[in-house]
């Protein structure tokens, strides 16, 4: 049986970042306490929070205390080690879970999940060694995009391969370690959907965004993305198969590239409220039926 948890609650929120920052804001003002947990003090999560605990994800013992505190967990960036996770997971609930958030957060996991889903991504090949590195770029093909598999955001980590004499340099400049190799995609757009799936199994979702990047930052989105209405549909669906596959419980963006032959391509999954949505905190407060039941089935209502 599921447990409602009512304003009042204590909320955990591992993360110190802006992210948290905006989660603590709306649970206070829906009634709810705030906790946060994070290496650094007088975090903007933290100075926003009822509790801010300050230790490192290392610290098992503060975590466990701190997950002693509060009635659900979640997270506000998707770095949180999984042992860290592992040791509040079994306290207390963590929205999105663990299993979710150790997907999400390594590409050569990612795109396994969702190629072994029959879910469209760019070609790509995983490489943990150098050796393994080459052969990748042999087999997907140049131009390419060399992207670490760990830790790359906001275009950290990554390096466009041109041809094969680039890769002994692109090695090095990435520290030596595994790697992600994605076929350059010649792009139309950018999309991204905002959606959420309840312990119930029930999701609501925005209706697609597209994002213009500058210097590998979010720039610009507009919403309703400048996409056919087929390719937002099977965005949507797409979302949808991801949330179930994942048993997801939380808000999850997926990122997706449009290529200029029409082709719509999975580029990533974000564990937590994205920044493509920041729009939606003034522009859709009171908004009904945001995505039409025709995208998602049944799925009625905000995000």
């Amino acid at each position: 049986m599921r447990r409602v948890i009512a304003p009042g609650a204590a909320l955990g929120v591992l993360g110190g970042s802006q992210l948290g920052r905006m989660f603590a804001m709306a649970a206070r003002r829906m009634g709810y306490r705030v906790h946060t947990f994070s290496p650094e003090d007088d975090s903007p999560a933290g100075q926003a929070a009822d509790l801010e605990v300050t230790a490192s994800y290392d610290d098992l013992d503060a975590l466990r205390a701190f997950a002693r505190g509060v009635e659900v967990v979640t997270f506000e960036f998707e770095n949180v080690p999984v042992e860290a996770i592992d040791a509040v997971e079994a306290l207390a609930p963590v929205r999105p879970s663990g299993v979710a958030l150790h997907t999400a957060q390594q590409r050569a996991r990612e795109k396994t999940f969702l190629a072994d889903r029959g879910i469209p991504t760019a070609p790509f090949a995983a490489a943990a060694s150098f050796d393994e590195l080459w052969d990748a770029v042999a087999r997907v093909g140049t131009p390419a995009v060399i992207k670490t598999a760990a830790f790359g955001y906001d275009g950290k980590g990554q390096h466009k391969v041109t041809t094969p004499a680039d890769v002994e340099h692109i090695w090095t400049a990435i520290g030596h370690q595994a790697a992600v190799v994605e076929k350059f995609i010649s792009l139309q757009a950018e999309v991204s959907i905002v959606a959420a799936r309840g312990a119930d199994g029930e999701i609501v979702a925005y209706l697609p965004f597209e994002n213009r990047h500058r210097d590998h930052i979010l720039d610009v989105t507009t919403v309703p993305a400048a996409i056919t209405p087929a390719a937002a549909k099977q965005a949507a669906e797409i979302t949808r198969t991801i949330l179930e596959e994942l048993q997801y419980v939380g808000v999850l963006c997926v990122e997706f590239f449009l290529s200029t032959d029409g082709d719509l391509l999975v580029n990533e999954l974000v564990p937590r409220p994205h920044n493509s949505g920041h729009l939606t905190c003034d522009a859709a407060v009171s908004q009904k039926g945001l995505l039409p039941g025709a995208l998602l089935g049944s799925v009625q209502g905000n995000a």
